[in-house]
């Protein structure tokens, strides 16, 4: 856990989304290793063990920051009842960090060409592009 593992996980403003089907919690990190960020899959597997957590790709950390002076940081944590709930409620962007899910390989000058081809066409003439004009 980064050098001697001189670091502690206390988690606050600790409570349940049953609508979302996960816990959410503000993440407290002390650390004295001198050693500087913290791995969040360190984190993950430290909150894990916590929580008893059997898949820890049912947990996600975010929005870490350092206090001024070192020593404590501060980020936002969700535990995920299943991995099903996982992938249905996060954002793309995460579970790609994750690994849940792959990036996609589009090019973006090819994405932005298509934007502006489609904004010729009004209404469902943008998905199913221009009518076909009949050939006598």
């Amino acid at each position: 856990m980064g050098g001697d593992g001189s670091i502690s996980i206390k988690t606050r403003k600790f409570m349940y989304n049953a609508l979302l089907g996960r816990k959410q919690f503000v993440i407290d990190l002390t650390n004295t290793t001198k050693k500087g960020t913290v791995p969040k899959a360190d984190v993950r597997e430290k909150l894990a063990d916590m929580y008893k957590v059997s898949d820890p790709n049912c947990i996600s950390v975010f929005g870490f920051r350092n206090d001024f002076g070192g020593g404590k940081i501060t980020g936002f944590g969700l535990i995920y009842d299943d991995l099903a709930m996982a992938k249905q409620v996060e954002p793309r962007f995460r579970m790609i960090r994750l690994g849940l899910r792959k990036k996609r390989d589009t090019n973006r000058k090819q994405l932005k060409e298509r934007k502006n081809r489609t904004k010729k066409y009004r209404g469902l003439a943008k998905i199913r592009g221009p009518k076909k004009k009949k050939a006598n």
